[in-house]
């Protein structure tokens, strides 16, 4: 099994786009990319944590690929908002991929750059790549949040 790791808003609705593949394992969503030990989501909602809202996905590489997983992260956000997604604005909802490893760097760069190239938008790509930190796991009721309520995404797009 591998991990990816990936930022794109509010966790609750990018958890369940991973959820959603029948090769993802498991999911977690939390807190990464930040300099304060052991957030809460009432210290990263003040947005001086640097921690982004994240999800962490173990995986099956021999059924899904990370590039398969990077379609999905790019197609569950506006990643040319800075910031920002829909209504949530803040550090925290800033659109980032955290690779755990040269190779998830790589196919995520090129990533990037194939999109970024693509005309899919009109305004620069700001998604940050960098390597992966601590992962503080959220509190249990954010947690597959839509899943317990019945709800099937909050994406924005």
């Amino acid at each position: 099994m591998d991990k990816a790791t990936f930022a794109a808003g509010c966790f609750w609705g990018v958890e369940a786009a991973f959820r959603a593949i029948p090769a993802v394992i498991s999911t977690r969503v939390g807190y990464t990319g930040g300099m304060l030990d052991h957030p809460t989501y009432k210290d990263v909602c003040t947005d001086r944590t640097g921690h982004a809202e994240a999800v962490e996905v173990t995986y099956d590489p021999e059924r899904v690929s990370y590039a398969e997983l990077l379609q999905v992260f790019w197609d569950n956000h506006d990643p040319t908002t800075l910031n920002r997604q829909g209504p949530d604005i803040g550090t925290q909802y800033r659109s980032a991929i955290f690779y755990h490893n040269a190779a998830q760097e790589a196919v995520a760069r090129a990533s990037k750059v194939q999109l970024a190239g693509s005309g899919a938008y009109k305004r620069p790509i700001v998604t940050e790549i960098l390597p992966a930190s601590t992962f503080w796991q959220a509190e249990d009721y954010h947690q597959q949040y839509l899943e317990k309520r019945g709800l099937a995404h909050c994406h924005v797009r």
